[in-house]
């Protein structure tokens, strides 16, 4: 049927390819006449044996309608099939068909819509405007204490004072929240501790409680987000009143040659060694964050200089598979897709159409660095694959044990190409844009 087929092609918008598609005569006849054939074998038909009736009989009991219907869901897929290979077009989900002519003894005429991978437009790299971070990554004296402090935390002592509340101290607190001009029961709590400091309690209320003495009452007003686990409280205005009860301070040891070694199980001897340790770690991350930074930026650039129309069966796919991961995730806390949605206020749609500028935004950046691996040959081998994944498998504790059975994993390789991949290109391109 190849060669009989007659293809037109036209681009459309959305990367999406535009076919008319025409079927001689031949072979429409054909087709219904194997319909027929197929359906007189089954039939079943008063005054004849199985199978035995006239076609015209059969064809008369069927309906045109019927047969035709028949004929389409045939000769549709097979036709399809053969203008997609003489097109070279290799589709990214089910093409949209619309049979526009079909009957005995004419052409048929069908036009098609198929999804293809979209053409990039990529930005010359060399060329990027990168545009340097607005903040230092230097470590700070300041930041340093405040990692020791933070070290120590876990072996502070608790102790009780006769004074007012300061910022870090454990404060012993009623709390009684009022909307709407009531007091909200299930909020109110008395004789809870909880640390001066954001994170554990709200801003507004770190902002207040300092400088507070026993017995004393301080007042905040809130608004609580639209999603907070408390319907008479989401979206609304309140007022959170907090009369202290007690104030604790937390002690950290004196950070000596003792608890240097402690800490680090011997690792360190002295105190001075223990805050170099320290400060390296700081400065390693804090180098680490600087990098991801540039790569950041520079991949931002890039997307920002290249231009590609990401299909919409692409983003489709794309929040299809976010879609069944949320579920899966939320499957394994015990609870129900609809009820998550419920609660969010949120039907299916809804929450598809939230995530789709993030899934598109998200797929044409996947797009642009596929085409700047593929310009600038990053593609590793099978061999590359391999050593990376001992390299980084072999790292993992969790998985140092699992490399041979790793190796021989489709997926796992798969994942650690695209790692590899990644990788390259990010290395490529901030080496070329000289971020």
């Amino acid at each position: 049927m190849a060669e009989q087929v007659s293809v037109v092609t036209e681009r459309l918008p959305k990367s999406q390819v535009g076919m008319n598609i025409e079927v001689p005569a031949e072979v429409v006849n054909k087709t219904y006449d194997r319909v027929l054939d197929r359906l007189a074998s089954r039939a079943r038909i008063e005054g004849f044996r199985p199978g035995r009736a006239p076609r015209a009989l059969v064809e008369a009991r069927i309906g045109p309608a019927a047969l035709r219907e028949e004929v389409v869901e045939t000769m549709v897929p097979d036709v399809l099939r053969q203008a997609l290979d003489k097109e070279s077009i290799d589709p990214i989900d089910n093409p949209d068909v619309e049979v526009v002519e079909l009957e005995r003894g004419r052409p048929a005429r069908l036009k098609a819509t198929v999804s293809v991978m979209p053409d990039v437009t990529l930005g010359d790299a060399t060329k990027l405007k990168v545009e340097p971070p607005d903040h230092s990554h230097e470590v700070t004296d300041e930041m340093l204490e405040r990692r020791l402090d933070d070290l120590r935390e876990p072996l502070a002592e608790i102790t009780p004072v006769e004074r007012e509340v300061r910022p870090g101290d454990i404060a012993v607190i009623d709390i009684e929240v009022e909307a709407d001009g009531k007091v909200v029961e299930s909020e109110s709590r008395k004789s809870t501790e909880a640390e001066v400091k954001e994170g554990v309690l709200l801003p507004e209320l770190v902002a207040v409680l300092p400088g507070t003495f026993v017995d004393e009452t301080r007042e905040a007003k809130v608004t609580f987000p639209e999603n907070y686990s408390n319907q008479e409280l989401a979206g609304k205005e309140a007022t959170i009143r907090v009369t202290v009860r007690g104030v604790k301070e937390k002690q950290l040891p004196a950070l000596d040659d003792a608890l240097a070694k402690s800490l680090t199980n011997g690792k360190q001897e002295t105190a001075e060694a223990y805050r170099r340790a320290v400060r390296d770690e700081l400065e390693e991350s804090a180098h680490a964050v600087a990098r991801m930074e540039r790569e950041q930026a520079v991949v931002k650039a890039l997307v920002d200089a290249s231009s590609v129309e990401v299909p919409d069966s692409l983003v489709d796919r794309e929040l299809t598979s976010e879609l069944e991961s949320l579920e899966r995730t939320i499957n394994r806390q015990g609870l129900k897709l609809d009820r998550y949605l419920e609660y969010l206020d949120r039907s299916v749609d809804q929450w598809m159409a939230d995530q789709r500028p993030e899934a598109e935004s998200r797929l044409k950046v996947d797009l642009v660095l596929a085409e700047f691996a593929k310009r600038e040959g990053l593609e590793p081998s099978e061999e590359d694959v391999g050593k990376f994944l001992e390299e980084q498998a072999g790292a993992d504790e969790e998985l140092k044990g699992q490399v041979a059975e790793l190796k021989k994993s489709a997926a796992a390789r798969r994942y650690f190409a695209s790692r590899l991949r990644r990788r390259r290109v990010l290395d490529r391109l901030v080496e070329i844009a000289g971020a």
